[in-house]
């Protein structure tokens, strides 16, 4: 797999469960995992983990496909894709399942909490990975977790439109850690047909707890390609209130 270096993060791997991926780290302070969209860290998706780290906090980014560096195109983004859809790490179209992917996530999330201490560990991923944030709170620390445009499931059918990635016992997990007020944030754009009716179900089983941001037009990529900066203040703002 070719790589590129991104500069001024500290490349690593993390494996748990017998899966390997790298990492990139960078900052000090509380920690953050920020998940990248498709086709993986693109520059724009650094520039955000770069804004977090200036926000005083260590910032993870796991590179989970995609090349690190390369920018958002059609070519890398088809190429992705279709190596995502035949993983066993992502369910990208069935109802009622979480991505296996999460519980190593999650992991990630336990060592970082581990090293750092603190209340627990910001989760931010977006698009493809925008619901990982809740797999990740079924075993990891996570205590401000944020979903930027949840688009799996992919929304090409009712059900799917609305499924969480969750299995209905992690969905369970989630909502007795709301309940007991771990807050979720999450943001869209209103006109973005990727993220499907998520945020109904969202706050239909979350209630209070789900805070939802959700910007007027029909952009995707909230904190990356499509920046809206209110958005990204208030994720900033969610990480320093949870997490300092």
């Amino acid at each position: 797999v070719p790589r590129m270096t991104l500069e001024g993060w500290t490349e690593s791997s993390f494996t748990h469960d017998g899966s390997t991926y790298p990492t990139y780290r960078r900052g000090s302070g509380p920690g953050v995992i920020v998940v990248h969209e498709v086709p993986g860290i693109t520059p724009k998706v650094e520039a955000f983990a770069n804004e977090v780290v200036d926000a005083g906090f260590t910032v993870v980014l796991p590179s989970l496909f995609g090349t690190p560096g390369v920018p958002q195109g059609l070519g890398a983004i088809t190429k992705v894709i279709t190596r995502v859809c035949i993983s066993s790490e992502f369910v990208t179209m069935r109802a009622g399942r979480t991505s296996p992917i999460t519980r190593w996530l999650g992991a990630l999330a336990d060592e970082l909490h581990g090293e750092l201490g603190g209340p627990g560990v910001g989760a931010l991923g977006m698009c493809l990975t925008g619901g990982f944030a809740l797999g990740m709170m079924v075993t990891g620390p996570v205590v401000a977790p944020v979903l930027s445009q949840p688009s799996t499931p992919f929304p090409v059918t009712p059900r799917l439109r609305g499924d969480l990635n969750l299995s209905p016992a992690d969905l369970g997990v989630v909502k007795d850690k709301v309940a007991a007020g771990c807050q979720v944030l999450g943001l869209r754009y209103k006109g973005d047909p990727a993220v499907g009716s998520r945020f109904d179900t969202l706050r239909r089983e979350l209630g209070d707890g789900f805070l939802a941001v959700e910007l007027a037009g029909k952009g995707h990529s909230v904190v990356t390609e499509h920046r809206d900066e209110a958005a990204v203040q208030r994720v900033l703002a969610f990480f320093r209130e949870k997490l300092t």
